[in-house]
């Protein structure tokens, strides 16, 4: 016995030595990210989209789009190097000549080139063109988008959920919370698992977390309702739907907009 008891304590002390920690989990509020990232850049990678990365980083897709002078639809590609910076005018850098520039006499104008090369596949179309289906304006009216009772509530706390997290049977069904279009489909954000992003106007988003089969993909658009993933415990520790919405980016308590149960 004291044998074995010695193994497990050298287990536990190199277990808490080691340096490969748990990531701290986002929607929990634990990280930093939760409050909007205003330095530094990220580099794109496959399947992200701007919705996701401005979710991240707690950005507001079109300031995010805008400081980094992304034209709508927001395509972004693998590779590319996203600005977190304020400063617009920082987030591309200008095209420089080799040489010196002259005060007093300008540099001739830069000749055509001869071949011009394809653009580089992208990662992702963030939005799809406006279709009729899809609101762009005006009140977005809310509904539940699971059935369940309430098992953690939005806090407003540095360490507080960003959501409410509705409880259910796994594989039962998650909705649509409103009109829109899905501009994120994917795995790519900590402690979020299978995770879908819905846009429901210019200043609206709202996000379902945790799905088990999401049965949408990114340009889909979605009426409210309509069935959209099952619920499940990808990212997370029970069968749960952890369900945000976004305000121009910021995180807004649910049970202000959703109809009393």
């Amino acid at each position: 016995m004291r044998g074995i008891a010695a193994i497990l304590f050298l287990v536990l002390m190199s277990g808490c030595s080691a340096k490969n920690f748990a990531p701290v989990v986002d929607i929990y509020g634990q990280d930093a990210r939760q409050r909007k990232v205003t330095s530094g850049t990220h580099h794109v990678r496959e399947g992200e989209t701007l919705y996701s990365i401005a979710w991240r980083y707690g950005w507001d897709y079109r300031e995010l789009a805008k400081a980094n002078r992304i034209p709508a639809p927001y395509t972004i590609y693998p590779g590319q190097r996203i600005s977190l910076a304020l400063a617009s005018s920082s987030a591309t850098a200008p095209v420089t000549s080799s040489k010196p520039s002259s005060a007093s006499k300008p540099a001739p104008a830069a000749k055509p080139s001869p071949a011009v090369k394809p653009a580089p596949k992208p990662s992702s179309t963030a939005s799809p063109a406006p279709s009729s289906g899809t609101p762009v304006a005006g009140p977005v009216t809310w509904r539940w988008p699971a059935s369940g009772s309430v098992v953690e509530r939005f806090s407003n706390a540095s360490s507080g959920r960003k959501g409410i997290a509705i409880s259910g049977r796994h594989n039962s069904p998650v909705v649509a919370a409103a009109d829109g279009r899905v501009v994120y489909r994917g795995s790519g954000l900590t402690g979020y698992g299978n995770l879908l992003i819905i846009k429901h106007s210019e200043r609206w988003l709202s996000a379902y977390a945790h799905n088990d089969k999401m049965l949408v993909k990114e340009g889909d658009t979605v009426k409210a309702g309509q069935q959209v993933a099952t619920m499940g415990s990808s990212g997370t520790f029970r069968t749960q739907l952890h369900f945000e919405i976004r305000k121009d980016g910021k995180p807004v308590d649910p049970m202000q907009y959703l109809p009393k149960q």
